[in-house]
């Protein structure tokens, strides 16, 4: 076993702390959507907190103190705005640091520390970490793209806390990457807004394949860094849990909307889940 390989397996720094506990609260909420209604006492601010767009719409009645909460989902795209200007930032960082050696911003530098940045290891991840910045911006300016030109964004409502914590979490994500960076000095037509049931390729398996294409994103940048990189793959395994869980109440709104919905279609795993 490599040298530092004990210490990833040990060392629970602040992002994977983070993580870690993002991961494991997702998790708990999707076996809580599990258990049968009546089993567990109801929590409208819960429920309300976990489901946007139509599953806050086709889910539990929600009390005015909640409505009063609510942003319009077209507001996602401030997400990918958000992230495309401060991960482009990053990957500019790191982009001076690897091929001109200038070093990070002392801000950047310090709060990179402070977060648990990698010192343990040499060299060869600084490439692996550049090329899943690029990636992770791609990513972003391809969603924004989506957001601005494709998506069609009813009169859907997502929760002030979901915005917020939509805000800080491609923040948090380009951190995690640049932390793996060792520091040892360096339009189309609208016909409607009615929900249907779409069918053809992955629509086949799973109700919600734009959820599953997501955590293969996240697993393909896992492999990008080694297979051995602890860090990011609680990244991943976050990503699994909130994107099964959307891809479950997704999939308990298509059941509850449409009698004819087809029974061998699974919510988030092909043949499985």
């Amino acid at each position: 076993m490599a040298p530092w390989a004990g210490a990833e397996l040990s060392a629970l720094n602040p992002l994977r702390a983070v993580w870690l506990t993002l991961a494991a609260a997702f998790l708990l909420t999707l076996l809580l959507q599990l258990v049968p209604s009546g089993l567990l006492p109801g929590c409208a601010l819960f429920q309300d907190l976990i489901r946007y767009g139509k599953t806050k719409e086709g889910g539990p009645s929600r009390p005015a103190a909640c409505r009063a909460f609510d942003v319009p989902k077209r507001y996602f795209s401030h997400f990918y705005i958000i992230s495309v200007l401060w991960n482009g930032f990053l990957l500019w960082s790191l982009t001076q640091s690897l091929f001109v050696g200038a070093p990070f911003p002392n801000w950047l530098h310090h709060l990179l520390r402070i977060l648990g940045a990698a010192q343990f290891r040499g060299g060869e991840l600084a490439l692996s970490a550049f090329l899943v910045l690029v990636f992770l911006w791609l990513h972003s300016l391809r969603r924004l793209f989506e957001c601005f030109y494709v998506s069609v964004f009813s009169n859907a409502m997502i929760h002030v806390v979901q915005y917020c914590f939509g805000l800080v979490y491609y923040v948090l994500v380009g951190l995690t990457v640049l932390s793996q960076v060792p520091m040892d000095g360096r339009n189309g037509v609208v016909i409607h807004c009615n929900h249907r049931i779409p069918f053809g390729d992955w629509f086949e398996y799973v109700s919600s394949p734009n959820y599953l294409a997501e955590l293969m994103i996240y697993i393909s940048m896992a492999v990008t860094f080694g297979f051995h990189n602890l860090t990011w793959w609680l990244v991943v395994t976050y990503v699994f849990f909130s994107q099964a869980l959307s891809a479950f109440l997704s999939h308990k709104f298509y059941k509850s909307k449409f009698v004819s919905y087809p029974k061998h279609r699974k919510a988030f795993l092909p043949f499985l889940f």
